[in-house]
């Protein structure tokens, strides 16, 4: 059965005195443009938890007031997922809506860590033939512009503007701003100019979309805005970060109670592996605040422009909340795990979705989905016919209709996260989530309707649940040629299903 909810009754006054402004706007001052090619801002924060923004955790430690306007004037799905713990295979499954095991694109572009085992292989790029969500609107004469993180191909053959992008600001092959200044000017990007010593990346690529949100209001457009943050390095305008320690002197905090033990993944670790339990890192405050302040200047310029209601805004992340490695700087609890796990700390994500004329304000799904999902949804959405892919439209969600089946959704990764997680493959069936590890082949099962935090594995008590997901487990791998652990030179050899 399908669970909508409408959320009105549970927002505070502040984010609906922003939804009733929006209400307003739309009404009024609107641009004439082809409701049948609506225009797309699709916004991907790197490493944003689902537990760090008000809508999904009332709770939480960061102010993200414009993130929960966006999900106050759509759909918000409770159980969104990324397609795999880490980047790379996200990013490449919202462009193609395919399974990222299919290429066997399944780490970080190109990450090869080694453990007790060898990795499984890894095609560190997108291959130019794949049909990505740009070319396909490039059909319909959409223009395309990317800004932010790319990290999809080593080099700039594999980049933005050969892949459907008519322009890219900022996207090559790195995975962090890790040169020049960072987060700040100079960048050291080939692909950014330089902005005045100490401009901010995250205000200068929400600047850098609002310029083409203008420029293009008058033909269809899609604004690709994937955000270096909240990624390590973990940096923050200088006042943000005070404004967050302030804050933190309000509260009654101790080393002890901000970390909790996680299990032990790497052999002869000189250092126990621990997870953050409680948001009240500064900076990563005040990159999230950073964030958000960007998304609310790419919502207002819409509004502006008076193309608010012919424009569909989505908002997602390509993993899990950093939480057990390189600062550990956010918590996912209740989730367990976090970026590189494929628990839900490191697969669940903020999923928002407004389409005007399809969307409902205030509502929220709680069917799983997927970022495979996104690509044949837009294209539904904007009325352009594509091949068919693994992901499967979400129109009939957004329009809250009761007909609407998918009976599986798979995680499959065959390596040793830089986090701590170890290599495995996980199903979900309805409330059911099966975890098999790829080191012996050991199995966990937990409900997550009665156990999100995964603590109670239940995998000796229903083993015929087990053998009936590991069964749709197996026959998935097979269709996706999946890969698996490798033996080292003269080594011992890992499990590999049948």
């Amino acid at each position: 059965m399908l669970n909508f909810r409408n959320t009105l009754s549970t927002l505070g006054p502040r984010v609906l005195i922003s939804l009733a402004l929006v209400s307003l706007t739309l009404v009024s001052g609107t641009t004439t443009v082809d409701a049948a090619q609506p225009n797309i801002v699709f916004i991907l924060v790197d490493d944003l938890g689902y537990m760090d923004i008000g809508a999904n955790n009332p709770d939480t430690f960061y102010e993200t007031p414009h993130i929960d306007r966006l999900a106050a004037s759509g759909m918000r799905f409770t159980n969104g997922y990324a397609a795999n713990p880490v980047c790379s295979p996200t990013r490449y499954s919202i462009m193609t809506g395919r399974w990222p095991s299919r290429v066997k694109a399944t780490n970080f572009f190109a990450g090869r860590r080694p453990g007790k085992f060898l990795p499984g292989k890894l095609v560190d790029r997108m291959a130019l033939e794949e049909i990505t969500l740009a070319e396909a609107l490039k059909t319909k004469d959409y223009r395309t512009f990317f800004a932010g993180k790319w990290h999809l191909g080593p080099t700039e053959e594999f980049w933005p503007t050969k892949q459907g992008f008519d322009v890219n600001k900022a996207g090559h092959n790195a995975g962090g701003p890790y040169k020049g200044g960072k987060y700040f000017s100079p960048y050291g990007n080939p692909r950014l100019g330089d902005g005045p010593k100490g401009e901010h990346l995250t205000a200068r690529l929400a600047d850098e979309t609002v310029n083409f949100i203008r420029e293009s209001k008058d033909q269809p457009f899609m604004a690709y805005l994937a955000f270096y943050s909240v990624h390590t390095p973990l940096m923050a305008p200088k006042k943000l970060v005070q404004k967050y320690r302030d804050k933190l002197t309000k509260m009654d905090l101790s080393d002890e109670g901000t970390f909790a033990d996680e299990e032990q993944v790497w052999q002869n670790s000189k250092k126990p592996r621990r997870v953050r339990v409680v948001q009240s890192h500064a900076i990563y405050a005040a990159m999230v605040e950073s964030v958000d302040n960007a998304v609310g200047k790419v919502i207002n310029a819409l509004e502006e422009q008076g193309i608010a209601d012919n424009t569909i805004v989505c908002l997602t992340s390509d993993n899990g909340g950093l939480s057990t490695s390189e600062g550990s700087p956010t918590s996912n609890l209740p989730l367990r795990g976090g970026k590189g796990w494929i628990y839900e700390g490191g697969i669940r994500e903020a999923f928002l979705i407004r389409a005007p004329g399809v969307t409902q304000a205030s509502t929220t799904c709680e069917v799983p989905v997927m970022s495979i999902d996104f690509f044949p949804t837009l294209l539904e959405l904007s009325n352009i016919k594509h091949d068919a892919v693994d992901g499967k439209s979400l129109v009939p969600l957004l329009k809250q209709e009761s007909k609407w089946e998918r009976e599986e959704l798979y995680w499959h990764y065959p390596h040793y996260s830089n986090q701590g997680g170890f290599p495995g493959a996980a199903i979900r069936q309805g409330d059911w989530k099966l975890i098999e590890r790829f080191e012996d082949g050991r199995t966990q099962l937990y409900n997550l309707a009665s156990d999100i935090g995964e603590s109670v594995d239940l995998a000796q008590k229903d083993p015929e649940r087990v053998d009936e997901l590991k069964s749709k487990l197996h026959a998935w791998y097979k269709e996706v040629d999946a890969e698996f652990l490798q033996a080292k030179p003269d080594g011992p050899s890992p499990w590999r299903a049948e």
